[in-house]
């Protein structure tokens, strides 16, 4: 489960050597689901033993679970007559009470060896990709509407990697230390933060609720954890796995609860130490304003980090591979009906391959079945998350049609009467500034910018200066010059910046994950420094040789 490789570490000048060891994880191989396979028999299996279920889940405080009057329900995207799961919202006095028995816990946990806390992470994460996989994948897909390929590599890879990686970036941590001298030893001991860590999650990715809980709990924190009304299932799923791991009761706390009662509340306390968010900008700009109301408040700043989606670009210059092109923009704009944080929406196309670029669009898009991903696997994606996110899609589809800047070239229908379904929509607009290039829309809606050929250095300003948020971002070439002279322009458009490859489909490990501006503050989950953010280091230094003179030699 866990190997370590043991050698010789030097410190960054040189002049110290201790003793280190590299834990050994790698990516976690992604299934095929193919007919006959094993994994598609459990996972049929899985998925027939959900149908038509309701999953009761509570609230989870130490090992008490509570039940509050405010019940609600998590629908199936696809089939929203199918209540997946009944749960309640911790209410103020519910979540007081977790803060209190949190904090109180915190010490022994955060005293607790690194190894001991990783080993939890690590048994989770074997967990997952043996005898749970299957659970976790049906709760994604009955629940989040994903497809098998987008819950494998999000419900399975991507959360067993965090808990490796991370496990792994833990332990490593511990070996990055002070230099000592001759007459002094110093040891950085990577402390969590004192008080309580509040991880808000959301929908589209099971991986990112089970990171932003887990990882601060690694690093010895305690967490309460908000998971997303449409994301509960599979949600209290790892919680439980994470639990059955070895992690400890009041390490974190499983606290579904209205937003703003969660905000005012977790603000409110004296302990509050950090907030671990992924979710909207509007969500994110209250939460940070709330903290910085209550700064007098608080024993310690509380560190705030935060993703928040983008506005995902394709560039394409007249030296790319248009095939290419089509391939993984239809990937990227399409798969899980848009909804990933890293989805591409805007694209810009040389007039020179638009022609061909839109007839393998069109051709591809005639393709596309939109449908429920459990009984029909050759679904590309499935319906969009809930009725706010289908109202709101709704209104950028009625703009599309009625402004005469934009074309609506393909789909552009949607129907709510079983699932949330909106058709996989294409828009050509003659305004690079249009709102529907500018504002994230977070549904399956690609708009195209067509522009003259010698144009594409304007473009590129166009690009950096759209948006305002900065997270994924693509640029196709053949032209090496162009590949540099994109780069060096759109340095801070995209925090994750793609090379000939769609702007979807980073990997923990190979593409830590964030961006800046508008879509958050680049914490690179997936990367190896993610996991300080949540220590609070203290320094030691021990001297071998005590003073024994209060005066300086020079003063005689």
């Amino acid at each position: 489960m866990l190997r370590l490789r043991s050698g010789l570490c030097q410190s960054w000048r040189g002049f110290k050597t201790f003793p280190c060891a590299a834990v050994e994880v790698k990516n976690e191989p992604i299934l095929g689901f193919e007919a006959g396979s094993k994994e598609r028999a459990e996972l049929e299996k899985a998925l027939a033993n959900l149908k038509g279920k309701t999953e009761e889940i509570p609230c989870v405080v130490g090992d008490e679970h509570v039940w509050t009057k405010d019940i609600r329900y998590q629908l199936s995207p696809f089939n929203h007559s199918h209540k997946v799961a009944k749960f309640c919202y911790a209410d103020k006095e519910l979540l007081n009470k977790a803060i209190v028995a949190a904090v109180a816990a915190r010490r022994d946990w955060d005293l607790k060896p690194v190894a001991d806390r990783a080993q939890i992470l690590f048994k989770a994460a074997d967990a997952i990709s043996g005898p749970r996989r299957a659970e976790v994948l049906a709760k994604t897909m009955i629940g989040q509407g994903k497809t098998v390929v987008q819950a494998e590599i999000d419900a399975a890879a991507e959360l067993i990697d965090f808990f490796r990686f991370n496990a792994k970036h833990a332990i490593e941590l511990q070996y990055q230390q002070p230099m000592n001298t001759d007459i002094s030893t110093n040891t950085m001991l990577y402390r969590g933060l004192e008080g309580f860590i509040a991880a808000v999650a959301p929908f589209n990715f099971t991986a990112i609720g089970g990171n932003l809980a887990g990882t601060p709990a690694l690093m010895g924190n305690v967490v309460l954890w908000k998971p997303s009304d449409t994301a509960m299932s599979a949600s209290y799923a790892v919680y439980k796995i994470m639990r059955e791991s070895g992690l400890p009761p009041n390490i974190v706390q499983f606290v579904p609860a209205d937003g703003p009662v969660f905000g005012d509340t977790i603000t409110a306390s004296e302990h509050l130490a950090g907030i671990n968010f992924t979710g909207s900008v509007p969500t994110f700009k209250r939460l940070w304003k709330q903290v910085a109301q209550n700064l007098d408040i608080y024993r310690n700043f509380p560190r705030v980090g935060g993703e928040c989606g983008g506005k995902n670009f394709h560039f394409v210059h007249s030296s790319a591979d248009a095939h290419s092109v089509a391939m993984g923009t239809i990937r990227s704009a399409f798969e899980y009906g848009g909804q990933k944080c890293s989805a591409c929406s805007r694209m810009y196309v040389p007039d020179s391959l638009w022609p061909q670029i839109k007839k393998e669009l069109l051709d591809i898009h005639k393709q596309m079945k939109v449908g429920d991903p459990v009984e029909d696997f050759g679904t590309f994606f499935s319906a969009v998350i809930d009725d706010k996110s289908f109202a709101r899609i709704k209104k950028w589809l009625d703009h599309a049609k009625s402004s005469p800047n934009l074309t609506v070239i393909a789909g552009g229908k949607c129907d709510d009467s079983k699932g949330y379904f909106v058709e996989p929509t294409i828009v050509e607009t003659k305004d690079p500034k249009d709102a529907i290039m500018c504002e994230e829309i977070f549904g399956p809606v690609l708009s195209v910018y067509v522009y003259p050929d010698k144009d594409y250095k304007k473009v590129l300003n166009l690009i950096d200066n759209t948006s305002p948020y900065a997270l994924t971002g693509a640029v196709f070439a053949k032209d090496k010059s162009v590949v540099e002279e994109a780069g060096k322009a759109l340095r801070n458009a995209a925090g994750n910046y793609y090379i000939n490859d769609k702007s979807t489909g980073s990997v923990v490990a190979q593409q830590p994950f964030g961006g800046a501006r508008a879509s958050g503050t680049n914490d690179k989950p997936g990367g190896p420094h993610y996991v300080l953010r949540w220590t609070s280091p203290q320094v030691v230094k021990e001297t071998h040789a005590p003073l024994s003179e209060w005066k300086y030699p020079y003063m005689g």
